[in-house]
């Protein structure tokens, strides 16, 4: 097992599994610390421009995005009506990978995104293979019918049986189909991230 790969580094730097694979809950039973130094004398070193860097590189990293893609999420956050955290949060969880992911569909965001890539999942019967494609409340996503039998979808469907999706969500696991019911709440996005700290990041550059 690495523990020094590029992935498993930033899961230790965070103290935290970012991309939801097992094998990343395993290193950080393993290895705990951070690497390099253990995390209290490291945490204790960073500046409070430090600590807002962090924050946005886990959030980075837990959706998969782009530096550029980030940005640009946050300039759209800025300029839509509402608390820019608020919507910033929702541009996030909107995402087709996220909402194929949080509807339990995939494993791991990554996964997601490779499934969306790749043409299986359907947005009101259209084939979308834009993992960035932003959903709205009444769209329906399903599997591509061809690929329903897979093998691979029957495994995500077994462990589906344990899955509870976040509110905005309508999930028939046995359907292999996904109703976008309501925009995602800041309650429905991921706890662990800080947009405040994000903010506060991209307001001083």
């Amino acid at each position: 097992m690495k523990y020094n790969g590029p992935k498993a580094r930033k899961c230790r730097r965070q103290g935290m599994n970012l991309y939801g694979s097992d094998k990343y809950d395993k290193i950080l039973q393993r290895k705990p610390s951070s690497p390099g130094k253990g995390p209290r004398a490291q945490q204790g070193r960073l500046s409070e421009y430090g600590k807002q860097l962090l924050e946005k590189q886990k959030a980075r990293d837990m959706y998969g995005l782009s530096e550029r893609q980030f940005r640009s999420l946050y300039a759209l956050a800025t300029k839509t009506t509402g608390k820019t955290g608020d919507v910033l949060r929702q541009l996030l969880e909107r995402r087709l990978d996220n909402a194929v992911y949080r509807s339990g569909f995939a494993m791991t965001r990554l996964q997601a995104r490779q499934l969306v890539g790749h043409g299986l999942f359907l947005v009101d019967g259209t084939r979308v293979t834009i993992p960035s494609f932003r959903v709205k409340p009444g769209q329906v996503i399903t599997v591509r019918p061809t690929v329903k039998q897979s093998p691979l979808f029957a495994g995500i469907q077994a462990a589906h049986q344990k899955y509870n999706p976040p509110s905005w969500l309508k999930v028939d696991g046995g359907g292999m189909r996904i109703e976008v019911a309501a925009l995602p709440s800041a309650d429905d996005a991921e706890r662990a991230v800080d947009v405040r700290q994000i903010i506060e990041f991209y307001s001083r550059t």
